[in-house]
């Protein structure tokens, strides 16, 4: 989702895309990852590969979410410092941040309290790839740099109802209970958990702004400055989808973290700001996931 964005925003700006997808290439394959890196030699690489999931997915399968992850920044990171790549941006995630953090979380939050159990074993590896970009900026003097989304949606999402994120997972819940005619559908716990999200667009837009703008080694935030309870955030998508049924609080599921707000006034000050809004970028990503209906990718 985030890599066909950029690629996007960048065929649109002039520039010439030369990223691999996972679909093409296998980043936990350390040879073949150097080996590309080597013939492409970009003059700046983009790091949104990773293995990505829900609360549900992140609590089932941790050692995947540590292990693959840590395999495929590392080779990615390793390999650009073998090939000698000038830019490296890595994405990481909000999830680094603690469960209790102060909000807004500023960046300067890192590593100062205890992550969410539902989502740890991503976090550690998120936060060990902002590391490893300071670690290379500490020893070789590498203009690399780490920005952390908030929430990302939008075209392309996964919307796997065991594995996707919330948002395009209750888009597919709420289609499903509008052709099936249900009474009611139920959400994760009760629903007061406040959440941010920024459409992928705006993000892909952030990271040109940050390629040519921004270099220090603190990892920088990108949200999108506004928040949404999860109970606000399905009765806004249920609306959307046109379904009239009833949402009910499922309390024996998991919150997660109770509230999930980035300061992005670091980003802001570089002229960056998102221009979709929530509602418009919800349709958008409807209609998508209407398209991967049709095309029988789901």
């Amino acid at each position: 989702m985030v890599g066909s964005a950029i690629a996007r925003l960048g065929k649109s700006l002039g520039f010439e895309i030369l990223g691999q997808s996972s679909q093409h290439l296998n980043f936990t394959n350390r040879e073949a990852v150097f080996e590309e890196m080597k013939r492409l030699k970009p003059d700046a690489l983009l790091i949104s590969a990773a293995k990505v999931g829900g609360i549900g997915a992140n609590s089932s399968h941790p050692v995947d979410f540590l292990s693959l992850n840590l395999q495929i920044q590392t080779n990615l990171m390793d390999a650009s410092h073998n090939a000698g790549i000038a830019k490296v941006l890595f994405l990481g995630s909000s999830c680094i941040y603690p469960k209790f953090a102060s909000q807004p979380i500023q960046e300067s939050s890192l590593l100062t309290g205890q992550l969410e159990e539902t989502n740890s074993a991503y976090a550690v590896a998120k936060i060990a790839g902002v590391k490893l970009i300071e670690s290379y900026r500490q020893e070789f003097g590498h203009k690399w740099i780490s920005a952390m989304p908030t929430n990302l949606y939008g075209p392309g999402d996964n919307f796997n109802l065991e594995t996707g994120h919330v948002l395009p997972s209750l888009i597919h819940r709420f289609h499903n209970a509008k052709i099936h005619k249900e009474s009611a559908v139920s959400i994760w716990g009760d629903g007061t958990p406040l959440r941010e999200f920024l459409h992928v667009d705006d993000l892909a837009s952030a990271c040109m702004v940050l390629l040519d703008k921004y270099d220090d080694s603190v990892a920088i935030n990108v949200g999108s400055g506004e928040e949404v309870s999860i109970s606000n955030l399905a009765k806004l998508i249920a609306q959307i989808v046109g379904y009239e049924g009833i949402i009910q609080c499922d309390i024996t599921k998991p919150n997660g973290t109770p509230r999930k707000f980035l300061d992005s006034s670091k980003i802001f000050s570089l002229g960056w700001g998102p221009k979709i809004l929530l509602e418009d970028g919800i349709a958008l990503t409807y209609d998508s996931f209407k398209s991967t209906l049709k095309s029988g990718d789901l």
